[in-house]
């Protein structure tokens, strides 16, 4: 695991007129923040002989793999035909055993699931699982440490584990904000209808924030303690992207930026003077998209 950095940007950068906080976690093993939950999943908890198995569209995979990988547990990976050559490479480049199943995540899942009961391998959800969310809440728990007088932090959401453990580490210290693409939007659909929901996947997040449901734990969390639930377009998760890279020389995912689109997409108004942080989650991607 890496403690990883913080870019502070001054007013006006990238064209923002507000002081931003950029937690790389895009720098993180594996490549994603869900290396936290992936290596507090097997460190507390017993894995069988047969190991470990998980479904995910890729970044959650990979971070099971990894972590499986550092401590010789033998792993079985299912992802949807939506994940990224880049990510299957990934996975196989740390010895797991790879399996595309549907085109979806829920499908990837069914499968995986089928697939537990055969071999008693132990499960690691990606997002609705208490070892994962508490794993990811780390990140917060670092940034704070980092930078301890943010008023808002961006967070990307796609099942929810990752905003559910910042917003259960904050508790309403910082206002966290949820940001999803239009085409990835569990949890502002989960607050429209009260509860968690189906929704039709699709767009340049689908492959990491492709959940079709928000978990029925991050939503027990968020629904207490995030302050507000924003949509961009893929459009302007593109331009963040360039950004990013035009600008800061950071090369992330279209998840990745998803956060900063918000900002500048104008999705999100800062207020006069708040210092707001922003999450670059993710950075499975190649050069050539």
């Amino acid at each position: 695991m890496r403690t990883t950095p913080v870019i502070e940007l001054e007013r006006s950068a990238l064209g923002i007129n507000t002081p931003v906080s950029l937690k790389l976690e895009h720098l993180q093993v594996s490549g994603t923040f869900k290396a936290r939950g992936a290596f507090n999943n097997l460190l507390s908890r017993d894995v069988p002989g047969s190991g470990v198995i998980a479904a995910s569209g890729g970044n959650h995979a990979a971070a099971v793999a990894y972590a499986a990988a550092k401590l010789n547990i033998a792993v079985e990976i299912f992802v949807p035909g939506i994940a990224s050559p880049a990510k299957i490479e990934r996975l196989q480049a740390y010895g797991a055993t790879v399996n595309v199943a549907g085109n979806e995540y829920q499908e990837a899942l069914q499968a995986c699931s089928e697939r537990q009961a055969q071999t008693g391998a132990m499960s690691i959800h990606a997002y609705d699982q208490l070892e994962t969310i508490t794993g990811q809440g780390t990140t917060a728990m670092e940034w704070q440490a980092q930078c301890p007088h943010l008023d808002t932090v961006l967070i990307a959401v796609g099942g929810g584990g990752l905003i559910a453990g910042i917003a259960g580490w904050w508790q309403n210290e910082a206002r966290v904000i949820a940001v999803e693409t239009e085409h990835t939007a569990t949890l502002h659909s989960a607050g429209g209808a009260g509860g968690p929901v189906d929704v039709v996947v699709s767009g340049v997040g689908a492959d990491a924030l492709g959940a079709r449901r928000l978990g029925a734990l991050p939503y027990a969390i968020t629904s207490r303690h995030v302050a507000d639930s924003i949509l961009v377009t893929d459009q302007a998760v593109m331009a963040a992207r360039r950004a990013l890279w035009n600008e800061l020389r950071l090369l992330v995912e279209p998840a990745g930026a998803t956060s900063l689109a918000a900002l500048l997409s104008g999705a999100y108004q800062p207020r006069a003077g708040e210092k707001v942080g922003v999450l670059l989650c993710g950075a499975n991607t190649s050069l050539d998209i």
